[in-house]
């Protein structure tokens, strides 16, 4: 992935039920949507369905006719001049967000990322069995918000922890806010529910790890 991945921690299975909550969620929030098996979706959701608000000017979103902008060189030309995309920009985020484990797929993934974490599983309190990968496929700032707030939208339908790796020198930070269930790793690994990401997503020193 070339952006941040936030991972949900599973105590159980999911059942077909909460399976379909889950699918359900991800096809109503996306404007673009591809399941490339079950629990496995390649999406595009935009920015503002999770909350995401534009702050650019009016005119700033306006995109500039393209006659006027004449070949590619003349585009980039400009963009250079002007200091930002001459084109409507793209708020239309894409994610690919799976369930992973025993009989859901990519278990070999989940055995690798789950591999001796005592920490991790002394805070949670269980030892994890199955879990959902949140990775943006781009890394600008808006796509971490959007990383954290999808996140925790799919954690109200199916649940399960937030695994989060910090940044050096946040855990200082991450301490103090709501939902936060603990810090493992050395202060490299942050555990919390979808209230912590939501209230860390807003926070000044918000940054994800990539």
């Amino acid at each position: 992935m070339s952006g941040p991945t936030l991972v949900i921690e599973l105590a159980e299975p999911l059942s077909s039920a909460a399976l379909r909550e889950f699918r359900a969620l991800i096809v109503g929030i996306s404007s673009r949507f591809t399941e490339k098996r079950p629990g496995f979706f390649d999406i595009n959701v935009p920015a503002e369905r999770l909350g995401v608000e534009d702050g650019r000017d009016e005119d700033w979103r306006k995109p500039f006719p393209l006659p006027l902008l004449g070949n590619t060189s003349a585009d980039e030309e400009l963009t250079g001049l002007v200091g930002f995309d001459p084109h409507r920009e793209d708020w239309r985020r894409p994610f690919l967000v799976y369930l992973m484990g025993p009989g859901a797929g990519d278990e070999s993934l989940f055995e690798a990322e789950h591999v001796d974490e005592p920490e991790v599983e002394a805070v949670l309190g269980f030892r994890p069995t199955h879990a959902v990968n949140v990775s943006a496929c781009c890394n600008r700032g808006i796509d971490h918000v959007s990383t954290a707030l999808l996140t925790a939208a799919v954690m109200d339908v199916i649940g399960g922890v937030a695994k989060a790796e910090l940044v050096e020198g946040q855990a200082s930070v991450v301490t103090g806010l709501p939902g936060v269930l603990g810090i493992a790793d050395d202060d490299w690994t942050a555990l919390g529910t979808a209230e912590f990401l939501r209230a860390w997503a807003g926070h000044p020193a918000f940054r994800l790890l990539k």
